[in-house]
């Protein structure tokens, strides 16, 4: 898949490029709320996934009403949403972030003395708020697939490459994070190794970034914390099933215009904070 994707990133990435290419078709080979916010980002566009069956399963945990019922409980909270969220979530919050940038979002979209309920990922929030001193109203979301990975996997990992850096996504357990010699989104991890003079590298996210990780930098070497920590609604993608969008143009993401307007203005509020 990664071979004949025209850009390969992280989910606002690719919705981002896909708003800023001419074409007017977006095949958009992720989970369903990645191709949600291309969705928001380019409603003139059509937009399609593969398999409107590949979902996150950390993105269904939250519902709108779940939303909603914490929002009626806390009711002078502002509410800063992560990006792995669908739509209509993304349409009830005040500011929407990423796992690179969640820390700057809440510095600078949140006075100091506000209440924030941050959703639906708790590790992605407990890791800002022990960078930044604030305190967070959680939801227990989290990531399946980052929840295989324990500290026992980083620590037989560290003794059989102890020349190599733990690299972390922070949608892993603390007890995972405290052996990281850094965090980072999937991103800041490809820029990372790029730039890093070490050659080894333990990468305690999801695999299929070692593909990309190992064509960019082929002097280097890669090491799963995992090897289990798979993605199987990510690898419903297949490429029969992009040939069939591609020649028939099915499965194509359609939102209201009010969610998709909502959810829009809580993305551009974050794009202009990131700056």
């Amino acid at each position: 898949m990664q071979e004949v994707a025209d850009f390969i990133g992280d989910s606002l990435g690719l919705s981002i490029a896909a708003k800023n290419t001419p074409c007017e078709v977006i095949v958009f080979c992720g989970v369903y709320f990645m191709a949600e916010t291309a969705k928001i980002l380019s409603p003139e566009k059509k937009v399609l996934i593969p398999d409107p069956e590949a979902r996150c399963p950390m993105a269904d945990m939250l519902s709108l009403k779940d939303l909603q019922a914490l929002k009626a409980k806390h009711p002078n909270a502002r509410v800063l949403c992560y990006v792995n969220t669908h739509a209509s979530v993304k349409a009830e919050c005040d500011l929407v972030c990423t796992s690179a940038n969640a820390s700057k979002i809440v510095e600078q979209g949140f006075s100091k003395d506000e209440e924030i309920i941050f959703v639906p990922d708790q590790y992605l929030a407990q890791y800002v708020a022990s960078r930044i001193g604030r305190q967070f109203i959680l939801f227990p979301g989290y990531c399946p697939v980052h929840m295989t990975i324990t500290e026992a996997h980083i620590l037989r990992a560290k003794r059989e490459h102890p020349e190599a850096l733990v690299l972390a996504h922070p949608e892993c357990r603390p007890e995972v994070l405290r052996h990281a010699d850094a965090i980072l989104s999937t991103e800041g991890m490809c820029r990372y190794v790029k730039t890093s003079p070490h050659k080894a590298f333990i990468i305690a996210t999801e695999v299929g970034i070692i593909f990309r990780m190992k064509k960019e930098n082929p002097e280097k070497y890669f090491v799963p914390a995992f090897e289990g920590a798979i993605c199987e609604n990510m690898k419903k993608i297949t490429l029969e099933k992009v040939l069939t969008s591609l020649e028939d143009e099915v499965y194509e993401v359609v939102l209201p215009e009010d969610v998709a307007s909502r959810a829009r203005q809580a993305i551009e509020r974050m794009l202009a904070l990131s700056k």
